[in-house]
């Protein structure tokens, strides 16, 4: 049976509960496909075995070329995005997007392109902002937008995310009522959108670029505008992308960002940064203690007090240094 709609649904941590209790609740005749992203990475997943005991609804990995059928749900495979395209499904092995692969951006970006405003976009619970873009490019197209209450939420940054980037997102008030909210999505009319052009025109842009994978600098002047900064992936210069929020960078191998995952990104470089410089200043001050010992038995007093002030001058960055990591660490525990 062909789908007269599709459930895009995007969860990272916290989302295996969710999914639990919502796979329970949607109805076997359910006039829809449903397709969803969990952040797994590489690893195995036996995520549809047990959706299949969870509720009425059949569940499997997607595979390249599926047809998409009402009732059914598809899960992104490990390591894959899951892309839609009219009536099936593609794998694909592109770079990865917030980190992620498979990610949620590039199965709602297709889904909007694909299905416009018969798109249901869904996210729940997880880290940093995967799902925010594509949830806006679901709404841009005039598709249904539901998000989980963050208060309800182990990792409430996705779903905060996605609200700030939507404003027309309703809420699920509960996990409980999940199910519900979805299938009344599902029936609900098709929706109008003042921004369904030029959202069309952005998608098949971004959509077209994102499947090429490397490709050069002037795609992406099509699409945005290069930025100062550079891929936290591959050091590559990034593109600020045209959207109006939330605001994205590509880089031309690939890569992609929202702000709290290219942020996350950035500071992780700025960790490792500060830890390299800690080992070499101990490092340092390691050399400068032997050097130290050498001048004392061989009588050099100027030269043993140079290397103490050395070892002294290691010591107080050493301290500078640890004082950074622990107000960044402070910095990470107040973060959503």
């Amino acid at each position: 049976m062909n789908p007269r709609k599709i459930v895009v649904i995007a969860a990272s941590r916290g989302g295996f509960y969710a999914l639990r209790t919502l796979v329970a609740g949607l109805p076997a005749t359910l006039p829809a496909a449903v397709c969803i992203v969990l952040h797994i990475g590489r690893h195995k997943s036996t995520l549809p075995e047990l959706m299949r005991g969870w509720g009425p609804l059949h569940a499997t990995h997607a595979k390249d070329g599926e047809a998409l059928i009402a009732a059914r749900i598809y899960i992104a495979p490990p390591d894959r995005h899951l892309l839609v395209e009219r009536g099936h499904m593609r794998l694909s092995d592109s770079a990865p997007e917030n980190f992620s692969r498979p990610a949620a951006d590039p199965l709602m970006r297709s889904a909007s392109m694909a299905y416009g405003n018969r798109v249901v976009g869904v996210v729940l619970s997880g880290d940093l902002d995967d799902g925010a873009a594509g949830l806006a490019m679901v709404h841009a197209r005039g598709g249904q937008c539901l998000v989980q209450r963050p208060a309800e939420c182990e990792a409430p940054s996705m779903p905060n995310a996605a609200l700030r980037a939507v404003d027309g997102a309703a809420i699920i008030e509960s996990v409980e009522t999940m199910a519900a909210a979805i299938v009344s999505a599902v029936h609900a009319a098709p929706r109008k959108s003042e921004d369904a052009v030029k959202a069309d025109r952005l998608v098949r842009e971004e959509a077209e670029v994102a499947s090429r994978g490397l490709v050069s600098p002037q795609d992406l002047d099509r699409i945005g505008q290069r930025s100062a900064l550079t891929c936290p992936e591959c050091g590559g210069s990034l593109w600020q992308l045209e959207d109006e929020r939330p605001h994205r960078y590509r880089c031309h191998t690939g890569h992609a960002f929202s702000e709290l995952s290219l942020e996350d990104g950035i500071v992780r470089d700025v960790e490792r940064a500060i830890w390299s410089a800690v080992r070499t200043v101990r490092e340092h001050r390691v050399f400068a203690r032997e050097q130290h010992e050498r001048a004392l038995r061989s009588g050099d007093t100027a030269r043993a007090a140079k290397e103490d002030s050395r070892v002294e001058q290691a010591e107080a960055l050493d301290a500078i240094l640890r004082d950074a990591l622990h107000k960044m660490a402070d910095r990470e525990g107040t973060g959503d």
